[in-house]
């Protein structure tokens, strides 16, 4: 995505500066990519194409020797309605159904009352996950709550995903300054709330349409210390979002 704006906004050069050319190559081989058996540091690996054709849907890992599953956090439906404006014109209508596909998954696999989703899910949106992992909100979950809200914001294409934004802040909100950052999908914390249960990466994340929330993000600490990175990369993609400069650079 970002080779496509940068396409956009400043025009493809030759060689790695070609952006669009560059941008189209990647999403070919994340779509298209025939399986490849090969040695890796952990061993013989074999890996495949990143996205299911069945279901449409971005998998948790390409390599087969793992289930083949999803993760709800790398649905991306506001960044395929481009690809299938911009992308390579053979795979320009699986972009449009997988938009369509994620977003009903995020429907299907949330929690119907606290709008929680799961780390890791099934294609169908039944519990499952690498190893079996049990349905719970945590760490990678986070993220799924930001990427609904960033395709209503630039698409408005799917009413739901409001209300899935009414239901996970109204859960937070009933928790008032002491929630946890892990539960179960039902609202069953499985991490004691600390003296600073506010994860940067989690406040960050929460639907910024309430005045509650935005003076949340506004009034944290920037991220330091050992997750800066994942609290760091949050922290600054909801404050561009909330000023309006997380936006589409159309051509």
């Amino acid at each position: 995505m970002a080779l496509y704006f940068a396409a956009n906004r400043w025009g493809s050069g030759k060689g790695i500066y070609n952006y669009m050319a560059e941008a189209g190559q990647l999403l070919d081989a994340m779509k298209n990519r025939e399986v490849i058996t090969g040695k890796t540091l952990r061993g013989e690996e074999t890996d495949g194409a990143e996205f299911n054709p069945q279901y449409k849907m971005v998998r948790f890992t390409p390599n087969t020797r793992r289930p083949d599953s999803t993760d709800p956090s790398y649905h991306l439906p506001a960044f395929y309605e481009l690809w299938a404006r911009w992308g390579p014109e053979k795979d320009r209508q699986f972009w449009l159904d997988a938009a369509a596909a994620s977003r009903d998954y995020f429907s299907k696999v949330t929690n119907p009352v606290t709008g929680l989703a799961p780390n890791y899910a099934n294609f169908d949106a039944t519990s499952g996950g690498p190893g079996g992992r049990p349905a719970s909100f945590a760490d990678d979950a986070w993220r799924t709550e930001a990427n609904w809200s960033v395709d209503w914001s630039w698409w408005n294409a799917d009413p739901r995903e409001r209300q899935l934004s009414d239901r996970i802040q109204s859960f937070f909100a009933s928790k008032d300054d002491n929630y946890s950052t892990r539960y179960t999908l039902d609202g069953t914390p499985t991490g004691a709330p600390t003296s600073n249960p506010h994860d940067i990466a989690l406040v960050a994340t929460d639907p910024a349409r309430e005045k509650k929330f935005v003076e949340a993000l506004w009034n944290a600490p920037i991220p330091s210390g050992l997750w800066r990175y994942y609290d760091g990369m949050w922290y600054i993609m909801a404050l561009l979002h909330c000023s309006g400069e997380f936006r589409i650079w159309p051509k």
